[in-house]
């Protein structure tokens, strides 16, 4: 296989982590409405059901860009794709600032979820090929602590700013334009990657591939990704209602904090990977995300709000620990051509699990109540997550 990188010297560690800093802004935008969900209601006037639906609008966005188009950075080239990605997400931005009801709230979670589509494998690609070869590992684990650590902190500064300061509903989302417009003009003075890049609009759209060398790989990895995002999309998704409704938790900047503690805990587990090795690391990342579903359990049965914190913290932890394994064994596996495609057909099926069991919670929350239903879910997550863990380790087992 040739390797489609250009010969352009690698960009240095300032040039990898400028790229991770627009990726971690770029995702910090899809997660910014988290603690404003329960203000929009307010105004707007809508049910739960229906905020699990704007929200998995915003998964439908991801999932189409990835079937789609999950491939065109490895021709069009990485600097292009993330350019529109920056584009898409100021729109997404704009639609809440002009926001007057359900159709421009659903818009901009589409504009969100397109912009994450072009980011989640574009972006990962890209962080690791601007990497030193000596940087490649803390190359890793800036891409996935980017895409985790912007995930976190739009739920941090939006809670943050509507519990402290003016506009609530308007001033998170200048910030983040202002932040777009920074990451927009660090992107265009990066380096290209891929050689030969063609045109973005001759691109074609073709769905991601898996060439033989991965799919042995894939399959763990994606059932990895698919159990810890489920977790991830509780929190992000329903989060603010479970701390209202059931805990009686109001406090918009209390209700960011514990969203962004997820994905700290995320962050966190994915430090551990290196010690671990990625294989190790997917299914003990299973086994600890069992028992942060375990706590989530046990806070909504005793009303209570410390198991919750800690659920956030040890569930997230295993969720990077599974994450960053996922896509360390993906990325090795993969041929250079194909590396774009295939860690977008990873994110695919990780995103599957961040909007399937938030639906299932909107769903059951209209007919057994929002307690209930998060109960139900979590322990549909953790018999997932256990058989994930056991598939892997019979595997690992079969293979040595």
């Amino acid at each position: 296989m040739t390797d489609r990188r250009t010969k352009r010297p690698a960009a240095g560690r300032a040039g990898y982590l400028g790229a991770a800093g627009a990726f971690a802004v770029a995702m910090a935008g899809t997660t910014l409405p988290t603690p404003l969900y329960g203000l929009y209601q307010e105004e707007i006037g809508f049910s739960e059901l229906m905020v699990t639906v704007v929200f998995a609008i915003y998964a439908v966005g991801v999932i189409g860009v990835l079937l789609l188009v999950g491939n065109v950075s490895d021709s069009v080239g990485r600097r292009p794709v993330l350019l529109c990605g920056l584009v898409l997400s100021a729109g997404s931005a704009v639609a809440f600032l002009a926001e007057g009801g359900l159709p421009l709230l659903s818009l901009g979670r589409l504009l969100s979820g397109l912009s994450a589509g072009l980011f989640t494998g574009t972006a990962t690609a890209y962080v690791l090929e601007l990497a030193p070869p000596g940087d490649r590992g803390r190359a890793g684990f800036a891409a996935t602590a980017a895409n985790m650590g912007g995930l976190g902190c739009g739920p941090l500064l939006s809670g943050v700013l509507a519990r402290y300061a003016p506009g609530p509903l308007v001033l998170p989302f200048v910030v983040h334009l202002g932040l777009l417009a920074v990451s927009f003009a660090v992107t265009w003075l990066l380096p290209e990657t891929v050689a030969g890049a063609r045109r973005l609009r001759t691109a074609r759209p073709c769905r991601p591939s898996l060439p033989p060398e991965v799919r042995g790989v894939f399959v763990p990895a994606g059932i990895a990704a698919f159990a810890g995002f489920s977790l991830l999309g509780v929190f992000t998704a329903v989060s603010p209602a479970f701390l209202a409704t059931v805990l009686h938790v109001h406090d918009t900047a209390v209700v960011g904090l514990i969203v962004f503690t997820a994905f700290l805990g995320s962050t966190l587990g994915q430090l551990l990977v290196p010690r671990l090795g990625t294989a190790r690391a997917i299914p003990l990342g299973c086994l600890v995300l069992i028992a942060g579903l375990a706590l989530m359990a046990a806070s909504l049965a005793s009303t209570t709000l410390p198991p919750l914190v800690l659920s956030a913290l040890i569930g997230g932890a295993g969720q990077g620990m599974g994450l960053r394994g996922a896509v360390g064994e993906v990325a090795v596996a993969a041929p250079a051509e194909h590396r774009g495609g295939v860690l977008s057909a990873l994110f695919v099926v990780a995103y599957l699990g961040i909007s399937i069991p938030v639906l299932g919670v909107g769903l059951l929350a209209e007919l057994i109540g929002l307690a209930d239903a998060g109960l139900a879910v979590a322990v549909c997550t953790a018999l997932l997550a256990a058989a994930s863990g056991a598939y892997l380790l019979r595997r690992a087992g079969a293979t040595s």
